[in-house]
């Protein structure tokens, strides 16, 4: 689905906004006209990577504010394929239900920041980047659009965030950012995590 390089750019470039995108918005940013990027939206709609709307762009409602546009956004939805099945969901709740059993938190978030020590980036937001967090700069914090454990935090909130804040912290020390924390700072729809300078707080 995503291999058409125009559909990717598409794709990325409405994931990564922090509002709903229309179609002239989304074809000016992939630099394609607006009947082809409405074609590759729709069908990121299809394929349920995107979800689509109605709006008014201008603000404007009533009588004489015109058609509302179509509009898109990343859908909620996660999707994974593998061939032949895997299913590592379950052995993730798993070893979640046996770090809670043996009361292996502190254990857990060890490893869980050795393994962000490991990371291999030359900046933080690349390291992010590259873990699917998509960040984005708010106001000198930095924030994750999305969450790459998801649906394991929606089971197990405490035990996830915990775990992710520590990776995170580990991506730190991995990059050598010493002036910036991560912190849990809980968004609808977003990580759990957000980056600020030490000075902000």
């Amino acid at each position: 689905m995503l291999r058409d390089p125009v559909r990717r750019a598409l794709y990325e470039y409405v994931v990564a906004q922090g509002h709903e995108v229309g179609r002239d918005e989304a074809a000016r940013a992939a630099g394609v006209g607006r009947t082809l990027a409405a074609f590759h939206l729709d069908k990121l709609v299809e394929a349920g990577l995107l979800v689509s709307g109605f709006r008014h762009l201008t603000g404007r409602t009533g009588p004489g504010s015109g058609r509302p546009a179509k509009v898109y956004r990343r859908s909620a939805v996660e999707h994974q394929v593998t061939v032949p099945p895997r299913d590592y969901r379950t052995l993730a709740l798993v070893l979640a239900e046996a770090v809670d059993v043996l009361g292996g938190e502190d254990a857990a978030q060890g490893a869980a920041r050795r393994v962000g020590e490991r990371a291999k980036a030359g900046d933080l937001r690349e390291a992010l980047t590259e873990r699917g967090y998509a960040p984005y700069d708010e106001g000198g914090v930095t924030r994750l659009r999305n969450c790459p454990f998801h649906v394991l935090a929606e089971e197990r909130p405490v035990l996830v965030c915990s775990l992710n804040l520590a990776l995170c912290q580990g991506l730190l020390a991995a990059v050598g950012e010493r002036e910036v924390t991560a912190r849990i700072d809980p968004r609808p729809g977003e990580c759990c995590v957000s980056f600020s300078k030490n000075n902000d707080h």
